[in-house]
């Protein structure tokens, strides 16, 4: 800013830099607190927020080049109006949009209302454009070009994929290969597909429609977009954008499960999903499990390292995160007023006056658990015959894939129980199940939802399910029961107020319901509150705002990192090199002197460590250095001596293993650095300082629910053992290092 420096507010940032950094805090900060005033918690101990890592920064701000970060900044500088919006480019398999084609250049539009479709409306300071396949085939350049215009209106634009590439990359390896593996129900033998497809075929098509998609993306990319890729259909695209444009913001989000790396390795293309997935900036998930699980693959599989704040592979570093999903609770509340949602809502209680109405609402899917969910029902009236004339329980199954025999097996099952049932404890008048094989427009399911006492959710896998949550939303007055099956993503965040329940256990499942059904109004309320106040403060808006803003935030913390990094001034090094006469050379073996992973025939989850061996290349270099008088070199690694051991036998040098542990020179004995009589009583005050931190960041009950503090004390406990480990690690590292000074005398070069 021009003019007198008398007339600075002190507090004014100088630079734009600064400016940009202090907006961001105050975004953070903003955050927090409308989060709690729509909790409705007391801000009593303010002073907690200054252990608050999300609203204090410890870099100084003051000392960075502007014109280094200028790139990486630019979508902060909101407050100016004369910038435009940042662009946000959501790239997907499908377009929010339906396409039917009138003519041989005209076409009817028709927007699709989903959550994704409601959370980026909801992204007022974002100008969000879609990418994605319109769901048709258009093989003519004419209606190509009239889709394209059409479709330039909804701020779409279209991925155009021939049929064969939709068979195998969506219909084969998404749909048959991905979606089953990640739902923990396992891979189709390959025998069993037909003589044009393979695995391998079916891969290659999901590759190639990935880089289709990045070409896209490139051709309509500007300098500052950030591209938000959407699940399991786009896992090879991080890596598509970043081949061609290594500055172009990417984040990746799964709206499906994580298997356990366990289940993830039975995949033929583990490793080539992982690597192209870390390529993103910021990886999201719905919940902490999925989220470890990822990292857990990471680490398992490509033997990488995990951190708590993602996956680090040579110096670069991949934040995952867990970013539930919400609805746009506003949207079912202020339906519930009206008029056509009241005339459902008058007709639906007379239609069941006098019974307790229990509700499923699912896709006709194996991953719904609808068979357990009848079961278990049935095993509740025969417990409880007082019920049968006083409970009903509808279930709504949308037909998905009626063209594949495992869902029209799984319907004929449904409806083979369902008759059972019925004609076993029904009336004349009555049945106690009524089943539809179909959806429901918005305000009839916005009635049903108002009008039901018990919600019954028994997905045997569910990334979210959001149901649960819309539930809740039209349930103000009646404030009815959440029944939440254990293996659903929102068990994480609504499980303090629901029954939770494990849908393979039939008995239990049925004692819930007899549970709910009994519950005194008050402990109902009291339920319903906790889940209705997580469901109104945690909308599908909020969550696609932090992940923007987050994505935002990692690309400057990313530069942050970068620029913190010491140059090494090569030519001066030398020179100090040179007109030493005693050196001492520090080298790591991880990482650093081995061969890359990928090369190294790794299996599976094998321990990285057993495959850990020198690299050829490194072998005749080394060799010179150690038959050097004037230099010594010391190994250090985390590996285990034995390890060292064979790698490193033939050279003349000392070796450091587990971490600095143990020490001795190649031709001499191991020896402990750990002295006999070592002070721990660090580690204790360390402990409770973390734990102070984590009961101090809970009582603020920021989250609104139990399982929400769940989450975070787990997020905090692996913080400890990260604290106390590498400071574990820094001592006996410092412990090895003095001993190596304690036998050496060395010059310093730097």
């Amino acid at each position: 800013m021009s003019g007198s420096k008398c007339n600075v507010d002190p507090a004014t940032p100088k630079s734009r830099t600064e400016r940009l950094m202090k907006e961001r805090n105050l975004r953070k900060l903003n955050r927090v607190f409308n989060l709690n005033e729509k909790a409705g918690d007391s801000l009593r101990d303010a002073d907690l927020f200054s252990n608050d890592s999300a609203l204090t920064e410890t870099e100084n701000f003051a000392s960075l080049n502007e014109e280094e970060l200028s790139e990486g900044i630019d979508g902060y500088e909101r407050q100016d109006q004369r910038l435009p919006k940042q662009r946000l480019l959501v790239v997907a398999n499908r377009l929010p949009v339906s396409a039917v084609r009138q003519g041989k250049d005209s076409w009817q539009l028709e927007i699709s209302v989903g959550g994704l479709v409601s959370a980026l409306l909801g992204l007022k300071e974002f100008d969000a454009r879609w990418i994605g396949w319109a769901g048709v085939n258009v093989p003519d350049e004419i209606g190509q070009e009239a889709l394209t215009k059409a479709l330039a209106e909804k701020k779409c634009i279209p991925v155009f994929l021939d049929e064969d590439t939709v068979h195998q990359y969506y219909n084969g390896y998404c749909n048959n290969i991905i979606w089953p593996l990640f739902h923990y129900l396992g891979l189709p033998q390959e025998d069993r597909l037909s003589t044009t497809r393979s695995f391998q075929s079916q891969f290659d098509a999901y590759k190639k429609a990935n880089q289709m998609f990045a070409d896209v993306v490139h051709e309509h990319y500007e300098d500052g977009d950030v591209v938000w890729c959407h699940d399991y259909h786009l896992m090879f695209l991080p890596r598509c954008l970043k081949e061609k444009n290594s500055n172009i913001k990417v984040g990746w989000f799964l709206h499906t499960p994580f298997p356990s790396s366990e289940i993830h390795r039975m995949l033929p293309s583990r490793r080539d999903l992982l690597e192209s997935v870390l390529a993103a900036d910021l990886v999201g998930f719905h919940t902490y499990d999925y989220a470890r699980h990822f990292v857990s693959a990471c680490t398992r599989i490509l033997g990488l390292e995990g951190t708590p704040e993602g996956v680090e592979n040579q110096g670069k570093l991949t934040r995952v995160a867990a970013f539930p999903i919400g609805i746009d609770s506003d949207r079912f509340i202020r339906a519930l007023e009206l008029p056509q949602v009241q005339d459902h809502i008058k007709e639906l209680k007379e239609r069941f006056a006098g019974r307790k109405v229990m509700l499923g609402v699912d896709r006709l899917d194996m991953i719904k658990g609808i068979p357990q969910k009848i079961l278990a029902f049935e095993e509740f009236l025969e417990e409880n015959p007082e019920w049968r004339d006083k409970v009903v329980l509808l279930q709504i199954a949308v037909p998905t894939r009626t063209d594949v025999p495992e869902y029209q097996k799984l319907s004929s099952q449904v409806h083979e129980i369902v008759g059972r049932i019925n004609g076993r404890f029904g009336t004349l008048t009555a049945v106690p199940i009524h089943h539809l094989d179909r959806s429901l427009d918005f305000h009839a399911l916005c009635a049903l939802y108002a009008v039901t006492d018990v919600a019954l959710i028994t997905s045997l896998r569910d990334g979210m399910n959001l149901v649960s949550y819309e539930f809740v939303a039209c349930q103000a007055s009646k404030k009815g029961v959440l029944i939440l099956s254990e293996f659903a993503g929102a068990a994480q965040s609504l499980g303090a107020g629901a029954l939770l329940v494990n849908p393979w256990n039939i008995a239990e499942v049925a004692a819930s319901i007899s549970q709910a059904l009994n519950m005194p109004a008050d402990e109902r309320e009291k339920m319903h509150q906790h889940n209705f106040m997580h469901v109104t403060t945690h909308t599908s808006q909020e969550w696609a705002a932090t992940f923007v803003s987050e994505l935002n935030d990692t690309i400057i913390e990313a530069q942050l990192r970068t620029r913190q990094v010491p140059f090494l001034p090569v030519k001066v090094a030398v020179e100090r090199y040179l007109q030493s006469n005693n050196r001492l050379l520090m080298l790591g073996f991880n990482a650093t002197l081995t061969e890359p992973a990928s090369t190294q025939g790794v299996r599976g989850g094998h321990i990285r460590e057993l495959q850990s061996r020198l690299h050829l290349e490194i072998k005749e270099t080394l060799k010179k250095l150690c038959d050097d008088r004037r230099t010594n070199i010391v190994i250090l690694s985390g590996s285990d001596r034995a390890v060292l051991d064979d790698n490193f036998r033939e050279y003349n040098l000392w070796l450091a293993a587990e971490n600095g542990m143990f020490l001795r020179h190649s031709t001499g004995e191991w020896m402990t650095t750990m002295p006999e009589n070592l002070n721990m009583d660090w580690v204790d005050s360390v402990k409770k300082e973390h734990l102070d931190l984590i009961l101090s960041f809970v009582k603020l009950h920021l989250y609104g629910n139990t399982s929400m503090q769940r989450v975070i004390l787990e997020s905090f406990n692996q913080r400890i053992c990260y604290s106390i480990s590498g400071l574990v690690l820094f001592q006996t590292q410092l412990l090895m290092l003095s001993k190596v000074i304690d036998l050496l005398r060395f010059d310093l070069l730097v």
